[in-house]
């Protein structure tokens, strides 16, 4: 299982991610070095939205449209559940 995420920045920015562990990336966002370069600088962080997904290629399709094609608004409104479409 893979899972695409958001994290929520101690300044208020938002990360989006791939993971196979969700708890353990969050983990070491907030307290590794292993964790990405943008979020060391920006802790802590706080997960606010994952989706599942059953393969790596699937989830990185998605975690690709996330970060590159959508901008901060339209990630809040996924993140609160609003459908963009409508």
């Amino acid at each position: 299982m893979y899972y695409v995420y958001i994290v929520k920045c101690a300044d208020e920015t938002l990360y989006t991610g791939i993971a196979t562990q969700l708890e353990r990336q969050v983990e070491e966002h907030n307290s590794s070095d292993k964790g990405a370069k943008y979020t060391r600088i920006r802790r802590p962080v706080t997960l606010v939205y994952n989706e599942e997904y059953p393969d790596r290629s699937t989830a990185s399709k998605r975690e690709y449209e996330i970060k590159k094609k959508m901008n901060r608004a339209e990630k809040l409104l996924l993140i609160k559940g609003v459908n963009s479409l409508c």
